[in-house]
């Protein structure tokens, strides 16, 4: 295909995006002003599904024994290019990070990428992807099989800085239970075993650990259990910790010096410790496809948006589409709808993410998404540059 055949598609990607803006528009804020938690997004997913089958996409509901997860498809054969959407909220504070966006970006790349679809042949899929603040859903839905014969997976993500690759750390969840006695704490505090006593010494020993960890490692964790009355010496203390590193190696390190701290605070307390690392919802670190990343930069320069494929000072928590990366190349870029000062997870990014500028800045990036596509759509030469970077990386 000669550049100007190339340029006509994107051209028509674009206008087609253009034309669906209003209800693109009316999408985002209709899960924005109905923010549903993991696993509940039922409002959220009839809402995207609805949009897609007015376009011809033909629905998959409850997908991988999960009922608000789904998968749209158009056309046929490969490659089969996947755009992913996120769509939960966050307890309390609802869409503070933004997957309002996500989700309309990632309808919005599907309808910009059909009629490339229709001429040159593939095939593409909005897969929808309930959990990920929670439980990582997308962890769950590898293990049923959802992203088999997908041969490339994108979604944007909203933040505080662009980039078209993502930092994200590898995360598990580490479930911390105390056992002690109990006792009145006035009359016989000397008969009891105070389990709380057991997990605050525990948290000392984590913050003390802090200053000898790399940049890339993280622990955090809240207490979910201290007892049930001042004057009684609590026997059961429970709280959820998780904890974060660049890679693999490191978090193997990291996961043995932070369950000493646990330990060191039972022996010091005279309590028993239980406890459970969720293996099953182990975060992966992204695995980020250059190849990828560099026709996104180049496709949003197209439209007079320059960014940068990295952004050092980037800071990320983690994702389960790191979990994606691992088995399909995959690209997660960042799209800036607040400022260096805002943080994600918070009421007024939650506000951020309602604004029309920040639905702007979101379509952009699917255009650029729908670019990509269709950049792989039309040069098997460039599908296999990113399948051999991919190979080459594990």
């Amino acid at each position: 295909m000669d550049h100007t055949e190339l340029k006509q598609f994107k051209t028509e990607a674009h206008n087609a995006i253009e034309r669906n803006h209003d209800a693109l528009r009316a999408l985002s804020r209709l899960i924005h002003s109905n923010p549903e938690c993991a696993m509940n997004e039922r409002h959220a997913v009839a809402c995207l599904t609805q949009e897609l089958e007015k376009r011809d996409f033909a629905i998959e509901s409850g997908i991988c024994d999960m009922p608000t997860a789904f998968k749209a498809s158009y056309g046929s054969g490969n490659p089969v290019i996947a755009f992913i959407a996120e769509y939960d909220a966050l307890p309390d504070i609802g869409h503070a990070c933004g997957h309002n966006l996500i989700a309309t970006a990632a309808v919005a790349a599907a309808i910009g990428s059909k009629e490339a679809v229709d001429k040159m042949g593939g095939s593409i899929q909005v897969i929808g992807t309930p959990a990920e603040e929670v439980h990582g859903g997308k962890i769950m839905m590898i293990e049923h099989g959802a992203f088999s014969g997908i041969d490339i997976a994108m979604m944007m993500h909203p933040s505080t800085c662009n980039s078209a690759t993502t930092t994200a750390l590898s995360c598990v969840a580490l479930d911390i239970e105390f056992f002690g006695k109990e006792a009145h704490a006035a009359t016989h505090p000397e008969l009891g075993i105070n389990a709380l006593d057991a997990m605050i010494l525990s948290f000392n020993c984590i913050n003390s650990l802090r200053q000898h960890l790399r940049s890339d490692m993280r622990v955090h964790g809240i207490i979910t259990d201290g007892g049930s009355a001042a004057n009684v010496i609590p026997a059961h203390s429970a709280g959820r910790f998780l904890v974060r590193a660049g890679n693999v190696a490191h978090m193997d390190t990291l996961r043995g010096r932070v369950l000493d701290c646990f330990k060191a605070g039972a022996a010091a307390a005279g309590a028993r410790l239980e406890y459970r690392w969720n293996e099953q919802g182990h975060f992966a670190p992204m695995l980020n496809n250059m190849t990828m990343a560099q026709l996104y930069t180049h496709n949003m320069a197209q439209l007079g948006i320059h960014i940068p494929v990295t952004e050092p000072k980037q800071s990320f928590g983690s994702t389960d589409m790191g979990n994606v990366s691992q088995i399909v190349p995959s690209m997660h870029a960042l799209v800036a709808i607040a400022p260096a000062s805002e943080s994600e997870h918070t009421h007024s990014f939650a506000r951020y993410a309602a604004s029309d500028n920040s639905l702007t800045q979101s379509i952009n990036a699917a255009v650029a998404m729908a670019m990509t596509a269709i950049d792989i759509l039309a040069s098997p030469d460039i599908l296999c540059a990113i399948k051999q970077e991919f190979s080459t990386k594990h």
